[in-house]
């Protein structure tokens, strides 16, 4: 394991990483926001998901060192009485989670889709394609908002659970088209080079051609893409509980409170909008600025 890591180490990916200040600041950011996230339920001063704890005399406090804040409540309190701090933590941990889920769920179907496209070619290309020109001709967003909805018109009484499931679905049949059509470019150039046709000469079953041969091929392109696609995923979660549509809203999302704070932000209890709002911009911006590293990185001609 330790050679192996040595190795990494004194790769040119790992050597472009160490040389870019951008990319281990946001490397940082994000580990950051990703360990409390994880680690809220022990690294959150208050849990804003048990209710029993709640004081609504508490609510709308400012933060610490404004006048009228206290220094039990860092970053100020919402209209419920819940620790701004505490609720960012959990918060980012639902984002993060709806994000990369959605982003994996769309990684497998595009890739996979895009795969077959691009080795099978004849009808069954032009079919996909044509599958993926009508999905880009929707906007993201009004599809994510049609699918939400209509889940919870059948499913009124639905858990949390499964209102995360629809929330992922949603944001993942929007997202699915753009890895299919990436995977499907690649492949097409991939089938033709001659390692390819060695292994058919040789019997080798088309399949495992695919998956063994072309696959690790045609997955850089993939991974950049992929990783700048779960800053907009968690943008897209957010903006789906701003609406209304996303996660139920006893969970604290970012969307969620963004949305909540919103309606006193003129009042002047800014912070319950602005931090959330701040942490949202966080994470997507350092989710971004590796993505473009990792293009940089795995592209020489960028270099």
């Amino acid at each position: 394991m330790s050679n192996a890591l040595a190795r990494w180490w004194d790769s040119d990916v790992a050597y472009s990483f160490r040389s870019s200040p951008t990319a281990i600041v946001a490397a940082l950011v994000g580990l950051v926001c990703v360990f409390c996230a994880v680690f809220a339920p022990w690294v959150a001063p208050h849990n804003p998901l048990d209710l029993t704890t709640l004081e609504l005399s508490d609510a709308r406090l400012p933060p610490f060192w404004m006048e009228g804040g206290s220094s039990k409540y860092w970053l100020g309190t919402d209209d419920q009485g819940r620790d701004i701090l505490s609720a960012l933590m959990y918060g980012a941990r639902i984002s993060l989670v709806v994000g990369l889920a959605s982003v994996l769920l769309s990684v497998l179907v595009g890739v996979g889709l895009g795969l077959i496209a691009g080795f099978r070619g004849g009808w069954v290309d032009g079919f996909l394609m044509r599958v993926c020109d009508v999905m880009l001709s929707f906007p993201a967003i009004l599809i994510a908002l049609l699918v939400a909805g209509v889940a919870r018109a059948k499913f009124p009484d639905a858990g949390t659970s499964v209102a995360f499931g629809v929330l992922i679905i949603a944001i993942a049949l929007t997202g699915w088209v753009q890895y299919a059509r990436t995977v499907r470019g690649s492949t097409m150039v991939e089938r033709g080079k001659e390692y390819v046709q060695a292994a058919r000469v040789t019997g080798v079953a088309p399949w495992r051609i695919m998956l063994k041969h072309v696959l690790p091929n045609v997955m850089g392109p993939v991974m950049v893409l992929a990783t700048i696609q779960v800053a907009t995923a968690i943008i897209t979660e957010a903006t789906l509980s701003f609406l209304g549509v996303g996660v139920p809203p006893t969970s604290p999302s970012l969307g969620t409170l963004i949305r909540v704070g919103n309606d006193y932000l003129f009042s002047g209890e800014w912070w319950i909008t602005i931090f959330p709002g701040v942490m949202l911009v966080l994470i997507a911006l350092s989710v971004n600025l590796l993505g473009d590293w990792l293009r940089d990185a795995l592209n020489p001609r960028l270099r």
